[in-house]
C-alpha cells in the first residue's frame, strides 16, 4: 500500500513538471518571438538612419618629366601622394537617393593648399573657380566632391518612361572611357568633352520601354562653374552681386543614348558654356623716367576676364566583349570623336583669334585582359589627337601633367591593372603627351590659351638670336636694333620709328622677343609614369 502511494505521488509530480515545463517553454518562445520583432523594428529604424559609408584609400609614386621649348626639362622622379575618398549613401526609401564623397588628395610631407586655393601663382584658378578642387594635390583637409540628391519616378508624362531628377555637387569626373584607365565606374558626363567638377541638376528620361530601343535614354543637364557674388563680410552688401567680379559661368548640354544594351554602349553629347574666363598678356614697361624711354618689357598677365562662349559635342562607342564567351568576351574596345568650337565676344579673341574657331578630337582605345576571365589583370591601351583649337572642358584629367584629353597633339598611353584581392589593386600607368600647339592646359584668354604653333615660337626664338645676337629679349634697346636689322635685310633704307605703334618692323622684331621670352615657359612634351596600390571597400 505504502509503495503505491508513493508511485501515485511520482507520476503526480511527472505530470505536473510536465505540464509546468510546456508552459515555461511557451512562454519563453512568446517572449523570444516578441524580442525578435522589436529587434526588427530597431534595425530596420537604425538602417533608415544612418549613412552607409565606404572607403578608397590610393597610394601613388609618380615620375614626371617635361621637355620644354627651349630645349631644357623640369622632373620630378619621385612624387609620392595619397588619395582619401570617404563615400556615402543613403536611402530613405525606393524613391530618393543621397549621395556623397568627401575627399582628400596631397602630396607625403607637403602641403599646396595656399597655391591650390589661389595662392600668388599667375596660372591658379584663383577661389573664383573649383573646377579641380579635389584633383589637384593640395593639402590633408577633406573637401566635398560630390554630394546629391536623387529623385527615381516612374512614370513621366504618365507614359511608361521611369524618370530621374538630381541637383546638388555633380559626379562629373571619371566620365564615361575615362573610366577605364582610372579602374572605375563611368560617372555622368562624356569625359571626351567633360571632365571637370561643377554645381548643377540634370533629369534624365529612360525611353527604353516606349521605344523598344535599348538602353535608350536622354538627360539634360544644367550647371554653374562660377556664381559672381559679394563674399561675407566684404562690404556691407554681402552675397549681391559684385560690379567688379566675373559673370556667372554657366554650362548646359545633352546625354543621348541612343543604345546601350551593355555590351554595345553609344552616347552622344552637346553643351554650350556662357561667358569663359582668361588672362590678357600684355607689355609692361620697365626703368625709363618721362624725359627717357624704358629700358625692359616683360609680357605678364593681366587679372582674370570674362572672353565669350563656347559650345561642343561627341559620340563615343564602347563595345564591352567583342565576343560571346572566350578569351576576347572580356575585351573591350572603343572609339570617340568630339568637336568644340569658340564664340568670343565682339572686340575679344580666345585662345589667340578675334574668330569663331573649331577644333576636333579623336580617340581610341583597348583593354584586354590577361589570362582566363583576367584572372592576371587588364592592360590597357590609349590614343588621342586634336587639332590646333581643341579646347574640352577636362582640366580633371587625371594625370600628373595635365589632362592627355585636351592635347592640342597626340597622347598615348598604357596601362596594367590587377586586382590582387577583393579590396586591394595596383596599377601601372604610363602616359606621352606630345603638344603640336600651345595652350592645351589654358584658360580661353590670350595669355595661357593661345594655340600658337609650337615650331612657330620656336622659329620666332631662333630668328631672335639670329637678328639680335642672342641679346635679353626684355630689352627695349635690344628690340629696337632688331628691328633696325630686320629692316635692313627686308627694306634697306627703311627708317624704323620706335615710337610708332603700327612700325612693322618693330612689331616682327616685339614678336621675335615675345616668342623668346615664351619659350621657356612652353611645354613640347610631358610624361607620366605612375604605380599606385588602392584598397576600396
Amino acid at each position: 500500500m505504502k509503495k503505491m502511494i508513493t508511485m501515485s505521488l511520482i507520476a503526480a509530480a511527472t505530470t505536473f513538471a510536465s505540464a509546468s515545463t510546456a508552459d515555461d517553454i511557451a512562454n519563453l518562445q512568446s517572449q523570444i518571438d516578441s524580442l525578435k520583432a522589436k529587434q526588427g523594428k530597431i534595425n530596420a529604424q537604425s538602417a533608415n538612419d544612418n549613412i552607409k559609408w565606404g572607403v578608397d584609400l590610393r597610394t601613388a609614386w609618380d615620375s614626371i618629366n617635361y621637355d620644354l621649348a627651349d630645349g631644357s626639362s623640369a622632373k620630378n622622379d619621385s612624387l609620392l601622394s595619397m588619395r582619401l575618398w570617404l563615400n556615402m549613401a543613403y536611402a530613405p526609401d525606393e524613391h530618393n537617393v543621397f549621395k556623397g564623397q568627401l575627399s582628400m588628395n596631397k602630396a607625403f610631407g607637403a602641403d599646396f593648399g595656399d597655391f591650390a586655393t589661389g595662392g600668388n601663382r599667375a596660372f591658379s584658378m584663383g577661389s573664383m573657380f573649383d573646377w579641380t578642387g579635389n584633383e589637384a594635390l593640395s593639402d590633408n583637409s577633406l573637401k566635398v566632391r560630390q554630394a546629391y540628391w536623387l529623385y527615381l519616378g516612374d512614370k513621366a508624362f504618365g507614359a511608361d518612361i521611369p524618370w530621374t531628377f538630381s541637383i546638388g555637387r555633380r559626379p562629373s569626373t571619371n566620365g564615361f572611357l575615362a573610366n577605364l584607365s582610372q579602374d572605375d565606374a563611368a560617372q555622368s558626363p562624356l569625359a571626351h568633352v567633360i571632365n571637370v567638377e561643377f554645381d548643377g541638376l540634370s533629369s534624365k528620361l529612360d525611353l527604353s520601354n516606349v521605344t523598344g530601343i535599348a538602353g535608350m535614354s536622354f538627360k539634360v543637364c544644367l550647371g554653374y562653374g562660377s556664381s559672381n557674388a559679394t563674399p561675407l563680410f566684404s562690404d556691407a552688401t554681402s552675397y549681391a552681386n559684385d560690379p567688379d567680379g566675373l559673370d556667372d559661368i554657366k554650362l548646359g548640354g545633352f546625354i543621348f543614348e541612343p543604345y546601350n544594351d551593355g555590351q554595345f554602349i553609344v552616347k552622344t553629347t552637346w553643351y554650350k558654356a556662357w561667358d569663359l574666363p582668361g588672362q590678357e598678356v600684355a607689355p609692361t614697361y620697365i626703368g625709363g623716367t618721362d624725359t627717357t624711354p624704358p629700358t625692359n618689357v616683360e609680357f605678364t598677365p593681366s587679372g582674370f576676364k570674362q572672353y565669350g562662349d563656347m559650345q561642343g559635342a561627341a559620340i563615343s562607342v564602347l563595345v564591352d566583349g567583342l565576343t560571346e564567351d572566350g578569351y576576347f568576351s572580356d575585351a573591350k574596345v572603343f572609339g570617340s570623336f568630339a568637336w568644340t568650337e569658340s564664340d568670343p565676344y565682339a572686340g575679344s579673341s580666345m585662345m589667340g583669334s578675334t574668330e569663331s574657331e573649331s577644333g576636333t578630337s579623336y580617340w581610341f582605345g583597348a583593354y584586354l585582359p590577361v589570362g582566363e576571365g583576367a584572372e592576371y589583370g587588364t592592360v590597357g591601351l590609349e590614343y588621342n589627337h586634336g587639332s590646333q583649337y581643341w579646347r574640352p572642358f577636362t582640366y580633371a584629367e587625371d594625370t600628373m601633367i595635365g589632362s592627355k584629353i585636351a592635347a592640342r597633339g597626340d597622347a598615348w598611353e598604357a596601362n596594367y591593372t590587377y586586382q590582387i584581392n577583393e579590396a586591394l589593386s595596383l596599377q601601372a600607368r604610363y602616359v606621352n603627351i606630345d603638344y603640336d600647339y600651345a595652350g592645351s592646359n589654358g584658360f580661353f584668354g590670350n595669355y595661357s590659351g593661345t594655340a600658337t604653333s609650337i615650331d612657330d615660337l620656336k622659329a620666332g626664338a631662333a630668328a631672335w638670336d639670329q637678328f639680335s645676337g642672342g641679346a635679353n629679349p626684355t630689352s627695349t634697346t635690344a628690340i629696337y636694333q632688331t628691328a633696325v636689322a630686320v629692316a635692313a635685310m627686308q627694306a634697306p633704307g627703311a627708317i624704323v620709328n620706335p615710337n610708332d605703334p603700327n612700325d612693322p618692323f618693330m612689331a616682327a622684331a616685339g614678336q621675335m622677343a615675345g616668342a623668346a621670352q615664351f619659350l621657356p615657359n612652353i611645354v613640347e612634351s610631358a610624361q607620366d609614369f605612375r604605380l599606385y596600390l588602392r584598397y576600396r571597400f
